[in-house]
């Protein structure tokens, strides 16, 4: 029974998150007339996921989606806008102890319950971010593309 609800909660969890994750399509669909007003090639690098120099904001957004994080630079060449684009996954962390599993049963002979305590140990995951993209803009348009080669 205990393990058809964690597998119950687990495809819940999974369901949801997929639900929730845009798409290329999703993001032309949101901005079709950005999308209409392109030539056939910069479409189909968009719908590939890949970017270009010389891309505005919007199309980068429809190619891989609203950034992580964005940051503003001032300088005396003028101003840029920086998205960053990151990768999350999983590390695992070990097996550490997380209490006392009890365990209680009616001794017979005694006419009592015993009670036994052992210790549950459980394995840990710690989620890590690591930055995959960085996409700098100056006057609207894309200057540099730094990417992560692994």
């Amino acid at each position: 029974m205990k393990s058809r609800f964690i597998l119950l909660t687990a495809s819940l969890a999974v369901l949801l998150l997929v639900a929730g994750c845009q798409n290329v399509e999703s993001r032309i669909n949101e901005k079709p007339d950005v999308f209409a007003k392109l030539d056939v090639a910069t479409q189909d690098k968009i719908k590939q996921g890949i970017i270009d120099l010389g891309f505005t904001e919007d199309m980068v957004y429809l190619s891989l989606g609203a950034p992580d994080q964005k940051r503003e630079a001032v300088s005396a060449t003028g101003q840029t806008v920086t998205w960053i684009y990151n990768t999350y996954y999983e590390r695992y962390d070990g097996t550490h102890h997380i209490g006392y599993h009890r365990q209680v049963y009616f001794d017979p002979y005694l006419r009592s319950y015993r009670h036994y305590y052992r210790p549950a140990f459980a394995d840990t995951y710690v989620t890590e971010q690591q930055e995959r993209i960085r996409v700098v803009f100056k006057d609207g348009k894309v200057t540099v593309i730094e990417q992560t080669k692994d």
